[in-house]
């Protein structure tokens, strides 16, 4: 990893904290990126392919069935971290084209320093908002995944917790585009629900995966919310259960109903 101990912090100013970035002491030639000193990312520079984290490896599951066979895809990603997914897409499909939206520059710059992409990682930055950025964007540019990890609780941002961004997400979409969102909520599931319901007026369809006891709302954790331009593959309800990591659920159609409501 490049730079000293004195390298490896970096402070924040559009939040005002500080990150870090440390060796895992578990996993060889992997790292951790903590903001506010709370852990935020994981990343296995030596495996980039092998996802540390439950929901992390959900979404790279979705991308492989989005894009079997290790077929390049064109991706966005909203919201950058330790930019984990951007290295999996890579490590798993080289040749992909990606882009990274992150509204933190320190934190950007901080991350590709200290942890440097696979080789050959083709990858564009944007520093800024997310919805804002999707216009700064080559306009002609249709992604076959865009992947959404900002939401954390009640406080998610109400300009892209909504259906009208959702909307403007999915015209950046190719035919086939998968919108792929990871929402970090509370007990009771209060954003989860509502952010079902802006996906269902602006996609197609909408699933849920998640662990099988995140569905019971008693403690906190992420589920992730896929929505496609045709109905939900019913097969991939069978992969998605499959893969894990276990117990894992999905619910798509009437089962995500109640959830919605």
């Amino acid at each position: 990893m490049a730079g000293g101990p004195e390298g490896r912090t970096r402070f924040l100013r559009t939040t005002g904290q500080h990150a870090s970035i440390e060796p895992d002491a578990f996993i060889a030639g992997s790292y951790v990126l903590r903001i506010g000193g709370a852990e935020q990312s994981h990343v296995n520079l030596a495996r980039p392919e092998e996802i540390f984290y439950e929901y992390l490896r959900r979404i790279g599951h979705l991308v492989d069935l989005t894009a079997p066979g290790g077929q390049p895809v064109t991706a966005l990603h909203l919201g950058a971290g330790a930019l984990t997914l951007a290295r999996y897409i890579q490590g798993t499909r080289p040749g992909s084209v990606q882009y990274a939206v992150e509204l933190e520059r320190e934190l950007l710059d901080f991350v590709l320093r200290q942890l440097p992409l696979p080789e050959g990682t083709q990858l564009q930055t944007v520093i800024g908002d997310a919805r804002e950025s999707l216009t700064r964007i080559d306009p002609a540019l249709r992604f076959d995944v865009v992947i959404l990890d900002i939401f954390s609780g009640p406080d998610a941002p109400e300009h892209l917790a909504c259906s009208g961004f959702y909307r403007e997400v999915r015209e950046r979409l190719s035919p086939a585009g998968l919108l792929i969102v990871n929402v970090g909520d509370e007990p009771g599931l209060t954003l989860v629900r509502s952010q079902i319901g802006a996906m269902r007026q602006a996609m197609a369809d909408v699933a849920a995966v998640a662990e099988a006891g995140m569905f019971e709302g008693r403690y906190p954790g992420n589920i992730v919310l896929a929505g496609t331009q045709t109905p939900w593959p019913l097969e991939w309800t069978a992969e998605l259960t499959a893969r894990g990591p276990h117990p894992a659920r999905v619910l798509a159609g009437v089962d995500l109903d109640p959830l919605a409501r």
